[in-house]
C-alpha cells in the first residue's frame, strides 16, 4: 500500500451558470481510502468567510470524522484555520459577537485567499506541501501573509492510525498591530474559539474527551494541556474513532487552552487566544505547529501520550 495524490484544478463557474460551482483540491489516498480532500480554492458565500478546508477526512478504516456545512453553523467546514475576531474582522464566518448585543451580522467576513503552491511532494510513504495565502478583509485590505505547511509523514496500518501535520506562519503586513481575540475576550464566557478548528460528524455528539492534564469531558473547556483526545462512534457500523490534537512545545502560549464541545455537536480547536488577547505586532510572524492523530478505535491516555512523545522527539 502507498500514498497517492490527485490534484484537481479550479474550473471557475460563470455567475449565470446552473452548474455546480468549481473548486480546486488536493486528495490524498492510502490504498483505496481517501485520507483527506483539501479544498484550497473554495466557492462559498462571503458571509461564511471563504477559506481552505479539509473535508472529507477519514480514518484508515474509511470512517468519516468531519462534517461539512452543518445546518446549525454553515461556516463549519471539516478542519480549517480560523480567527473569529481579528481586530474587528471575522475570519471565522457567520455573525460577530458583540458585548451586550450577542451575535451580529456585519460586513466584516474576511477571506483567506490561496495564492499558490511553493511545493507539492508525494511518494509511497510521505506527502508534504507548502501553500501561500493572503488574509483579505471584506473591504479588500490585505492584513496577513500566510505560509501553510500540510504533511502526512506517519501512516501506521498495524497500529490503525495516520497523522496530519499542519504548520501555519502568519506574517502581519498591515503596518500596525492586530489584536487577535475571541468571543470570550469580547465578553462571552467559555466561547474562546479560533485557530485550527475541527467539526465532527453528528454521530460524535456526546463523545469522550480526555487531556494530558487529566481533564475529562466538558471540564476540558478552556483548560491548558499539551494534548486533547476526542473519541466518538459512527452510525451504521458502530466503529469507534479517536482524534488526538497535539500541541507543540515551540508554539505560542503552549500548552494550548482548548475550546471543545460534546453537545449539541462535536468540535475542538487549538485556541491560543481563548481568553487572552494577543497583540500581533506589525511585521511580526507567528508560527504554530500542530499534529492531528486520526485513529481507529477508542484510545486511552497512554496511547495518545505515546503518539505525542513520538512526534515531539
Amino acid at each position: 500500500m502507498a500514498l497517492a495524490l490527485t490534484h484537481t484544478r479550479n474550473e471557475k463557474t460563470p455567475a449565470h451558470s446552473h452548474r455546480t460551482p468549481g473548486f480546486a483540491s488536493l486528495e490524498l489516498k492510502w490504498d483505496t481510502v481517501t485520507l483527506f480532500r483539501y479544498i484550497y480554492d473554495p466557492d462559498m458565500p462571503q458571509s461564511e468567510s471563504p477559506k481552505p478546508f479539509f473535508h472529507p477526512v477519514n480514518t484508515l478504516a474509511g470512517d468519516l470524522i468531519t462534517n461539512y456545512r452543518p445546518h446549525d453553523h454553515v461556516w463549519h467546514k471539516g478542519i480549517q484555520m480560523t480567527i473569529a475576531h481579528l481586530d474587528g474582522q471575522n475570519f471565522w464566518g457567520g455573525g460577530s459577537y458583540r458585548h451586550d448585543e450577542g451575535y451580529v451580522d456585519l460586513p466584516n467576513n474576511g477571506t483567506q485567499r490561496h495564492d499558490g503552491w511553493d511545493s507539492i511532494e508525494v511518494d509511497d510513504n510521505r506527502f508534504a506541501a507548502t501553500e501561500k495565502l493572503s488574509w483579505i478583509t471584506q473591504a479588500g485590505e490585505h492584513w496577513i501573509d500566510e505560509t501553510r505547511g500540510i504533511a502526512v509523514e506517519t501512516v501506521d496500518p498495524d497500529a490503525g492510525y495516520w497523522a496530519l501535520d499542519f504548520t501555519t506562519s502568519l506574517h502581519n503586513v498591515r503596518g500596525e498591530t492586530l489584536r487577535i481575540c475571541s468571543p470570550t475576550t469580547e465578553g462571552r464566557p467559555l466561547a474562546g474559539y479560533g485557530g485550527l478548528f475541527w467539526r465532527g460528524p453528528r454521530s460524535f455528539d456526546n463523545g469522550k474527551i480526555i487531556t494530558a492534564a487529566g481533564h475529562e469531558g466538558a471540564d476540558a473547556m478552556g483548560e491548558a494541556a499539551p494534548w486533547l483526545a476526542y473519541t466518538g462512534h459512527h452510525d451504521g457500523n458502530g466503529h469507534a474513532s479517536t482524534l488526538a490534537f497535539l500541541d507543540h512545545p515551540a508554539n505560542l502560549r503552549y500548552p494550548n487552552k482548548w475550546f471543545i464541545r460534546q453537545t449539541p455537536y462535536a468540535c475542538a480547536s487549538f485556541a491560543f487566544m481563548f481568553d487572552e488577547v494577543y497583540e500581533f505586532e506589525a511585521g511580526e510572524t507567528i508560527t504554530q505547529q500542530y499534529r492531528l492523530v486520526i485513529a481507529n478505535g477508542d484510545w486511552d491516555a497512554g496511547q495518545v501520550e505515546a503518539a505525542a512523545e513520538a512526534w515531539r522527539s
